[in-house]
C-alpha cells in the first residue's frame, strides 16, 4: 500500500497564511516560509500525515501566474528555505506535496517575454496556445492568445509541443531532486492535455517511488483522469458539493447517492481526494446553514471512501466567505499563537484531532468495503469493513437500527458501549452529531464532548487575511485586482457577474432554474463558435454529444449535465474532452 493511500492532508495556501503582500516586487526576498515552521507542530499534533502547500513559486500576485518554476517566491523566501521546510515536515514524518501550475504561466514568464521582443522570430511563439500577431489584447501587446478562464494574466502553455512537455517534466524532476517532494496537485487538471498527464505520470514514476499525482477536476468522469495511465487521484468536487448541500437540506440520500455513483465510476484501487472546502470555495462553517452539523460533516469525510483533507484554519472553525473579485477572506493570515490551546480547548479542532487518530488506527477506513445500512433523509448509516458509522443532521435525537455482525460495540468517538441483539445493533445518535462503532467493549473514554456543546466565540472570531505590517500596501493595479482569484467553485458562482447573494440562495435559484427548464438538449443546434461565446444550453448539448462518442450516457450523467448551469465551468468541461 502507497503512503498516499491512508494519508491525513492539510492544505496550505502559503501566500495568504504568511500575510504576503498581494503582488510582487520582485525585490529581496523575505524568509515567511519559515514562519510556517511552528504549523510543522500543530499539523503532528492534529494528526495530519501529508501536507499539500502551494502555490510556492515566483509569480505576479496570487500565485497561479508562475514566474519562474525553480524559483520559490521571493514573498516567501529562497530555495534553500524550501528545501530546509520539506525537510523539516520528513522529519514529522510529512509528507508533502507541490500545486504545480502547468497549464498557463504569467506573462512575466521567460518564453512569454521572448514573444513579446521578438514575436514571430522567437523560438517559443508555439510554447503557447493561438499566438495571434494580426490581434491584440487590453495590454496592447500587438497579439492575442489563448487563456485560462478569460484572464488575460493566465497565458496557457501548448501542452502538445514537446518542447514544453520537456520543459515541464524537467521542472518535476528539479522539484524532487532539489526539495524532495512526495507527490504534486496537478492545477487545472481537467483542462490538461491527456497525453500531456500520460508524460507527467511517466516522469514521476521514474524519479521517486510512490511519488503521488493528483489532480484538480471539477466534473465529468473521474476515471477518465484517475487511473493507472494518467493520475493516481482527483479532487471529490461531487462529494464535496453532497456534503454541505446534503446537511443544509436535510438530505442525507444525495450524499449516499453521491457515494454510490463515484464509487462506480473509479477503479477499486483509486481513493479520491476528499475536503469539505479549499482555498477556492467558502469554508464549511460559513457554508452550513446549522453550525452544529459540523460535526456529522467531518465524520463523513474521513469515514467515507478516499483520502481525507483539511483546509488550514478550518480545524478552528473559522468563516471565510467568497467575495466578487477576490478570494483574499478564503486565504487569511492566521497567527498560530492565538490558536496555542484549541486542540484541547476548541471541540472544532479536537473533533478534527479524533477523527484523524482514529482514520490512523483503523484499517478498515483505508481499506474497508462500504456498505449502505441506513438511509433516512436525517439519519444515515454505513459500514466500512468491520465498523459502523452513523449520522444524525437533525435538531432531535433519533435512533437507528442496523445489522451488526459483532455481539458488542464500542463508540470510538465518545466511548459509548451498545450492545447487539438478535444479529441488530439499536444506535442512538444525539442532535447533529456522529459516531464511529468498532466491535469490542466501549470503556467510556472521549475523544471528544458530548454533542451539542456551544461552539467557542473564536469559532466565529474575522479572520484577518494579512500579516500585521507597519509600512502600508500600494493599492493593486485594477485590471490585477481583478485577476486575483481567477480559480472558482463551479457550483457556487452566479450566473451574472456581481450577484448579490448568498451561496445557498444562488443553490436554490439554479435548482429552480433547471426545474424550469424544458430545453430538449438532444435537439438544440450547436453553432461552429467558440465555446465562450456559447448559451449555456448550447454548452450543456456540446457536453452530451461529447459523451456519447465516449460511450453510453446514463440518466445520472445526464443529469449532471442538466443540473450545471454555470457558463465558465460548462465551457472548461466543454474543453475537458
Amino acid at each position: 500500500m502507497a503512503w498516499y493511500d491512508d494519508a491525513v492532508f492539510y492544505h496550505i495556501y502559503p501566500l495568504g497564511l504568511t500575510g504576503a503582500p498581494k503582488q510582487n516586487d520582485y525585490g529581496e526576498p523575505v524568509h515567511r516560509l519559515n514562519t510556517l515552521i511552528p504549523w510543522i507542530d500543530h499539523l503532528k499534533k492534529l494528526g495530519v500525515t501529508a501536507l499539500y502547500i502551494g502555490p510556492l513559486f515566483e509569480s505576479v500576485g496570487h500565485g497561479y501566474e508562475t514566474t519562474d518554476y525553480k524559483k520559490l517566491d521571493s514573498r516567501l523566501g529562497t530555495n534553500e528555505d524550501l528545501t530546509a521546510f520539506v525537510k523539516a515536515c520528513h522529519d514529522q514524518d510529512i509528507r508533502v506535496i507541490f500545486d504545480g501550475v502547468f497549464n498557463h504561466t504569467g506573462r512575466d514568464f521567460f518564453a512569454f517575454k521572448d514573444i513579446q521582443k521578438n514575436r514571430e522570430n522567437s523560438a517559443y511563439r508555439d510554447w503557447y496556445c493561438n499566438v495571434n500577431f494580426w490581434g491584440n489584447n487590453e495590454y496592447n501587446d500587438g497579439f492575442s492568445y489563448d487563456n485560462w478562464g478569460g484572464y488575460n494574466l493566465l497565458v496557457k502553455l501548448n501542452q502538445r509541443n514537446p518542447a514544453v512537455k520537456d520543459y515541464i517534466c524537467d521542472v518535476i524532476r528539479f522539484w524532487v531532486s532539489e526539495f524532495d517532494i512526495d507527490g504534486i496537485r496537478l492545477d487545472a487538471a481537467d483542462v490538461l492535455d491527456f497525453d500531456f498527464m500520460k508524460a507527467l505520470r511517466g516522469t514521476v514514476d521514474s524519479v521517486k517511488p510512490d511519488f503521488w499525482l493528483m489532480g484538480e477536476v471539477i466534473h465529468g468522469d473521474y476515471s477518465r483522469w484517475a487511473n493507472d495511465r494518467t493520475l493516481h487521484s482527483v479532487t471529490n468536487y461531487t462529494l464535496h458539493k453532497a456534503l454541505y448541500s446534503g446537511h443544509n437540506d436535510h438530505n442525507y440520500f444525495e450524499i449516499a447517492h453521491t457515494v454510490n455513483y463515484t464509487n462506480g465510476m473509479i477503479s477499486s484501487n483509486i481513493k479520491l481526494y476528499n475536503f469539505v472546502d479549499n482555498h477556492d470555495v467558502e469554508r464549511i462553517y460559513t457554508k452550513l446553514n446549522d453550525k452544529a452539523n459540523f460535526e456529522p460533516v467531518h465524520v463523513l469525510l474521513f469515514t467515507l471512501p478516499g483520502i481525507p483533507s483539511i483546509y488550514y484554519g478550518s480545524e478552528f472553525g473559522i468563516e471565510g466567505r467568497k467575495e466578487r473579485y477576490s478570494d483574499d477572506s478564503l486565504r487569511p493570515y492566521i497567527d498560530l499563537k492565538e490558536h496555542a490551546e484549541d486542540i484541547e480547548k476548541n471541540p472544532c479542532t479536537r473533533l478534527i484531532a479524533a477523527l484523524a487518530r482514529i482514520h490512523k488506527e483503523q484499517p478498515d477506513l483505508v481499506n474497508g468495503g462500504y456498505q449502505q445500512l441506513v438511509l433516512m433523509n436525517g439519519h444515515y448509516a454505513f459500514a466500512r469493513g468491520s465498523l459502523i458509522i452513523a449520522v444524525n443532521n437533525e435538531n432531535k435525537e433519533v435512533t437507528l437500527n442496523v445489522p451488526a455482525s459483532a455481539a458488542e460495540y464500542k463508540g470510538l468517538l465518545r466511548g459509548s458501549a451498545v450492545n447487539a441483539s438478535g444479529g441488530r445493533l439499536e444506535i442512538r445518535l444525539a442532535p447533529n452529531s456522529g459516531e464511529i462503532f468498532a466491535p469490542g467493549k466501549g470503556d467510556g473514554k472521549k475523544l471528544i464532548a458530548d454533542a451539542g456543546e456551544k461552539k467557542p466565540e473564536a469559532s466565529k472570531q474575522e479572520i484577518k487575511t494579512e500579516a500585521p505590517k507597519e509600512e502600508k500596501k500600494p493599492e493593486a493595479p485594477a485590471q490585477e485586482k481583478k485577476s486575483e482569484a481567477p480559480k472558482k467553485e463551479a457550483q457556487t458562482k452566479a450566473s451574472e457577474p456581481g450577484k448579490k447573494t448568498t451561496a445557498a440562495k444562488q443553490e436554490k435559484k439554479a435548482a429552480d432554474q433547471v426545474q424550469e427548464k424544458k430545453t430538449d438538449l438532444d435537439e438544440v443546434k450547436i453553432p461552429d463558435i467558440p465555446y465562450e461565446e456559447m448559451t449555456v444550453e448550447q454548452l450543456q448539448a456540446v457536453i452530451l454529444s461529447k459523451m456519447k462518442k465516449n460511450g453510453p450516457v446514463t440518466d445520472r450523467m445526464r443529469k449532471d449535465v442538466e443540473d450545471n448551469i454555470w457558463h465558465n465551468s460548462l465551457v472548461n468541461w466543454a474543453k475537458s474532452f
